[in-house]
């Protein structure tokens, strides 16, 4: 039962990563699109859906406990605000990043996120460090300081993108919420804000007349696209040990960087190899602490 359970975790954490590298070649079809629009669309169709996914599972009645525990607590209510309005970034800063070419410096940005993540516990949860960990680190700042001194470019999109990721999960550890319930709460708490901005909108690209165009269709499906790889990923990760966790995750990425020189043939030069080199080698740190200190380290949320 065990083997069972955990080649089902492996098989669903899989899919979720797989899935989100695809997503770089989803929003890339929507290049024509205004990014804001876009993502007004992905909060707004990402609610719909999480209300017919509870609806479905039966758990709506529980999702408004949660909701009315959440008002009794002050604290938690803000701290998921918060979150809601990180992810929200993140969502704009990668769809930003993938329709102007930025591909790249996406791939590294997620890259740097764990490495991210690591510097967070030990400044604000105040988490021990490795040798490992902490050298990982340097490196991650070396590769960018030698990114931004040798092409003139400080890769504030990776940095974004890692920043702004590594603090949602933060928060979100804080706050002992399912996945399902989570998203829901986040889309939900901005949608008001993106409808608002779709109602305001003179010009859109999503269209009542025709209903049915390759268009609306990516925007509507925006919402699927963003809900499934989270929940495949929840289902997954509870299943399998988190150091296959720490590798899995970096399937993503990876995808991305293939797509962006490939396919997308965006510029890689050997300063990008280098700084790319840096952040690889800083990784096998990182993941051979986690090998070496599994009962230290948990699953994000």
């Amino acid at each position: 039962m065990e083997s069972k359970e955990m080649k089902l975790g492996t098989l669903y954490t899989l899919s979720a990563y797989l899935l989100w590298g695809f997503l770089t070649i989803y929003w890339k079809l929507l290049d024509h699109v205004n990014p804001m629009e876009t993502l007004a669309h992905r909060i707004v169709w990402s609610f719909i859906f999480m209300i017919a996914l509870l609806l479905t599972l039966k758990q709506f009645w529980s999702f408004l406990a949660t909701c009315q525990s959440l008002l009794r607590n002050p604290k938690n209510l803000l701290a998921i605000a918060a979150a809601s309005v990180l992810i929200s970034t993140n969502w704009f800063l990668f769809i930003w990043a993938v329709a102007n070419g930025y591909v790249l410096q996406a791939s590294l940005g997620y890259y740097i996120n764990p490495l991210m993540s690591i510097f967070l516990g030990i400044v604000v949860l105040r988490e021990q460090v490795t040798m490992r960990q902490g050298f990982a680190f340097l490196l991650c700042i070396v590769s960018v300081l030698y990114l931004t001194i040798s092409s003139g470019v400080f890769p504030w999109v990776s940095l974004a993108l890692a920043t702004s990721f590594a603090i949602y999960g933060l928060l979100k550890k804080k706050i002992n919420i399912s996945a399902t319930h989570g998203l829901t709460v986040e889309t939900m708490l901005v949608t008001p804000i993106a409808a608002g901005y779709l109602f305001l909108l003179p010009a859109q690209a999503f269209t009542l007349s025709p209903a049915i165009s390759g268009t609306n269709l990516l925007l509507v499906g925006a919402g699927i696209a963003t809900a499934i790889p989270l929940l495949l990923f929840a289902s997954g990760a509870r299943a399998i040990p988190l150091s296959m966790v720490g590798i899995l995750q970096f399937i993503t990425p990876t995808m991305m960087l293939f797509l962006g020189v490939f396919v997308y043939h965006e510029p890689f030069s050997m300063e990008n190899f280098i700084a790319f080199l840096f952040i690889w080698f800083a990784l096998i740190l990182y993941l051979s602490s986690v090998y070496h200190h599994p009962a230290k380290k948990r699953a994000k949320t």
